[in-house]
């Protein structure tokens, strides 16, 4: 089963992750802050790809709602996620390692209930990327995750997935929009 059990693109660009990106990334590293910016209720429009692997170019777009709070001192953030046209839900548990600085990001969805393995990583400037591995429909996937800060009230989170750490394509884009005052 995928990480996030479906995916997105952005509006009329693409965006993703950069081609170089190795089969086994040096993990970046960041800070106890990186997601501070995420704290308060947001909502958002999703992008998700119809069908992954087969170079499609539809997508399917729905909203979203999410709520963000930060727990013991920041080593802990977490989110949850409704999506009200889709019928089920998710949360976000994210995880500071002091020692390697590095977030461990989990996902957990109403649909399943299972805690999906983590994606690793850190923030750089305003782009923080995290990577994993993960199984989708049965295969060994590589996973990366990437968040771009786009000021106080904006933020983009994309998924995408390669079979073999090379070749990527992007499968979800998250458009982030703060609720006024929160």
């Amino acid at each position: 089963m995928s990480l996030l059990p479906i995916a997105a693109a952005a509006t009329g660009t693409r965006i993703s992750p950069p081609r170089e990106t190795p089969a086994e990334p040096v993990l970046p590293t960041g800070d106890i802050h990186d997601f501070d910016f995420f704290v308060g209720d947001w909502t958002s429009v999703n992008r998700r790809l119809k069908q992954r692997w087969v170079g499609s170019k539809e997508w399917d777009v729905f909203p979203n709602t999410v709520h963000c709070e930060r727990h013991m001192g920041g080593v802990v953030n977490t989110d949850e996620v409704v999506f009200p046209t889709k019928g089920w839900s998710g949360m976000t548990v994210r995880t500071f390692n002091l020692k390697k600085r590095q977030w461990s990001i989990y996902w957990i969805n109403s649909l399943t209930g299972e805690l999906f393995p983590p994606v690793v990583g850190g923030f750089s400037g305003d782009v923080g990327k995290f990577y994993g591995d993960d199984t989708d429909e049965g295969r060994p996937i590589k996973v990366v995750f990437q968040w771009t800060r786009l000021g106080p009230d904006a933020a983009r989170w994309q998924q995408a997935f390669s079979l073999d750490g090379k070749a990527w394509e992007t499968n979800w884009i998250v458009e982030h929009t703060r609720v006024k005052g929160s």
